[in-house]
């Protein structure tokens, strides 16, 4: 490099390093005097125009910062790419988006983990093995609990995911863990669905065998629907029901501690029929929201 352009950069260097420490509340002359830098170069460079490039690239990281905080901090790029580009019509690379967010410091939660391959104990009631995606509402049900202490005590909430959308299509929580709790769950899923008979409604068998009770199955028969049980023992059997719970653990569960069953059940209500279903954007399904999808599914032609 010629010694006019290792100049050029010092001093360039050495504006930036001034505009932190003018933000961490110093003086200008201090700074400039400290740093061999002239006070007039500095307020020149201060107010030179921005080139049309940088002036795109902070309007941009401006956006992204609304979007993020609109999420509730829990997007990363790619999700922040697709708010972007579909909800704000803004042309954008996602690997451009990776750069300003990583340089605004701008992070996203991380995702769930896999769940774990466990060799389990087969039962012969499977009608899923594992191959959860479905082309139409209603035809695949999966359903789980799980549970979050506060300072009270435990709370526990049963989900039912319908995995052509996604959505939380039924839920419950109470306190306890027993059948009741999960057909509260399934009886709200069936009243808001109304459900074709032929489906099939897929669980675990819970710790308390609360998914092979006679209340829960009989739900499920009475309404024209199909129970179907995986492995004991093997997550990976109902793996799209623990992937959401890691989404919430990770989103929602993990980020405060919770004083009261309460205010954790609050929350819960709120993640899943305001944030998870109609706002958060999946990667499984175009990144749009479980509700948007349903809409568009509804608005094609038979």
């Amino acid at each position: 490099m010629k010694c006019w352009e290792a100049a050029r950069v010092t001093q360039k260097a050495s504006r930036r390093s001034i505009d932190v420490l003018v933000a961490d509340g110093y003086r200008v002359k201090q700074c400039t005097r400290v740093l061999g830098v002239s006070s007039q170069g500095y307020y020149k460079y201060r107010l030179r125009p921005l080139a049309p490039t940088k002036m795109r690239r902070e309007w941009l990281t401006g956006i992204i910062r609304d979007v993020h905080v609109a999420s509730r901090g829990t997007y990363g790029y790619r999700r922040v790419h697709a708010e972007l580009t579909q909800a704000h019509g803004v042309f954008v690379s996602a690997n451009l988006v990776n750069l300003l967010m990583h340089n605004a410091a701008i992070t996203g939660l991380p995702g769930p983990g896999k769940a774990s391959r466990n060799a389990g104990v087969p039962t012969d009631d499977d009608l899923v093995n594992r191959r959860f995606n479905r082309d139409g509402l209603n035809e695949l049900w999966v359903s789980d609990i799980t549970e979050h202490k506060t300072r009270e005590g435990k709370i526990y909430c049963c989900a039912v995911l319908d995995t052509c959308s996604r959505k939380i299509v039924g839920w419950s929580i109470d306190s306890v863990q027993d059948s009741q709790l999960v057909v509260n769950a399934l009886d709200m899923a069936i009243k808001q669905r109304k459900p074709r008979p032929g489906g099939v409604v897929h669980a675990d068998h819970g710790v308390q065998g609360q998914f092979t009770s006679w209340a829960f199955t009989n739900k499920i028969r009475s309404a024209g629907l199909m129970p179907s049980f995986g492995s004991i023992g093997d997550a990976y059997d109902n793996a799209m029901m623990e992937s959401f719970w890691s989404t919430m653990q990770i989103e929602l569960l993990n980020r405060k501690k919770w004083k009261t069953r309460i205010e954790l059940a609050n929350a819960i209500f709120e993640f899943i029929e305001v944030f998870y279903n109609r706002q958060r954007r999946h990667s499984k399904i175009g990144y749009i929201s479980p509700v948007e999808f349903e809409v568009k599914m509804q608005q094609q032609p038979a």
